[in-house]
């Protein structure tokens, strides 16, 4: 942070390194200057004090009777020494770290070409690497001296003293936006395309479909349930197919399938269910009147509740629970309304009920001294 510029010095004493002064320039040498900051003897800023770049002559930046504002960098008995450039590079640093953690694209001059890229004058100095130029390849840069240039910067190290800055990044932003705004202009709801997954979140996948990137939520990324996205995308940059659902061209927003693609589970299903089968399956639910069993992923079959045991029962969980592996035999399938009708009974062994027994005959009293015959003789006498 800069310090506060000391302008109102009562004494000799008061001056100390470190301070900040404003002062004129009272005479301009070679390879320095002299500045009146108020102090007993007028202060050195040498050449090499003046700018973060480097400077041929003095007079290339200051003239008798200019107002500068230095900093103390030096001061024994009557040595005073000052610094244009911390003050300036104080300043720069506020500045820089806000644009850089902005991403902020700004305006320079090239004031120097040297061996490897061109040099700027931002209070501190930058520089642009001969591969941060363009977009293209430059074999001479003399051209660009004095030139302007937007520039973002793409490196920042204020204890090194280091700021890489770059105009291709500005020219590669610049063509960003052109191709998502023809992304945005010719896509529409319906069309298949390729997309390249850009980052996986834990409600789905972010898919860039050309310079624009479009969700594919955690529900379209395939038939069956989805616990985390990276069950179906492994990982990001892998390339997909997806359909667009919906376009939000005002709010840059596209809803993308990648389900939508490929083919259901009821049509894959078509050539593994057939009536007859014995088939093995997860009891995923229980309801009232059955249980639904799923036989393939994303294709479940009901078992009626007259179809679960030869037994009378009240209710389903009598007799399974959810998770249960079981075994089914498929009576009925209509894969265009999507059903299936199962039953574990009928490949299930009813219980054979015990033998009922049949009665003893009757046997004649012979110990009364009457016989069956007798008593009903004596009884139809009576009538």
């Amino acid at each position: 942070m800069v310090e506060e510029v000391n302008n109102d010095l009562t004494s000799f004493d008061a001056l100390k390194v470190g301070d900040v002064v404003s002062g004129k320039v009272t005479k301009v040498e070679e390879k320095h200057a002299l500045v009146d900051v108020g102090y007993k003897v007028d202060g050195i800023l040498p050449i090499s004090e003046l700018s973060s770049l480097h400077v041929e002559k003095v007079t290339d930046l200051l003239n008798e009777g200019d107002e500068v504002t230095v900093k103390v960098t030096k001061l024994v008995d009557d040595e005073l020494v000052l610094s244009k450039r911390e003050v300036d590079a104080d300043k720069a640093w506020g500045d820089l770290e806000q644009k850089f953690a902005d991403k902020t694209t700004f305006s320079v001059e090239i004031a120097d070409v040297v061996k490897g890229g061109l040099v700027v004058d931002l209070g501190v100095r930058g520089f642009i690497p001969a591969s941060l130029v363009e977009r293209h390849f430059v074999e001479d840069f003399s051209d660009y001296k004095g030139k302007p240039l937007d520039v973002k910067i793409v490196e920042l190290d204020r204890e090194k003293r280091k700021v890489i800055l770059s105009h291709r990044a500005v020219l590669d932003e610049q063509a960003d936006l052109k191709k998502k705004e023809e992304t945005l202009n010719k896509i529409k709801a319906g069309d298949v395309i390729e997309g390249t997954v850009q980052r996986l979140t834990d409600f789905g996948a972010f898919v860039d479909i050309g310079g624009v990137d479009g969700l594919v939520h955690i529900s379209q990324l395939a038939h069956h349930r989805v616990e985390t996205p990276s069950e179906v995308v492994s990982e990001e940059g892998d390339v997909v197919k997806v359909k667009v659902l919906s376009v939000d061209r005002d709010n840059e927003r596209i809803s993308l399938s990648i389900k939508a693609t490929q083919p259901g589970p009821w049509e894959s299903a078509r050539d593994k269910i057939h009536p007859g089968d014995v088939l093995e399956g997860t009891v995923k639910r229980l309801v009232p009147f059955g249980a639904f069993v799923e036989l393939l992923p994303g294709v479940e079959g009901l078992v009626h509740i007259s179809e679960i045991s030869h037994s009378h029962i009240g209710t389903p969980n009598e007799v399974l629970s959810e998770g249960e592996e079981i075994k089914v035999k498929v009576l009925d399938v209509n894969f265009d309304d999507k059903r299936v009708s199962l039953s574990i009974k009928a490949i299930e062994e009813p219980k054979q009920k015990p033998a009922a027994q049949e009665p003893e005959p009757l046997q004649e009293d012979t110990t009364s001294g009457f016989s069956l015959g007798d008593m009903i003789g004596d009884q139809l006498k009576k009538i």
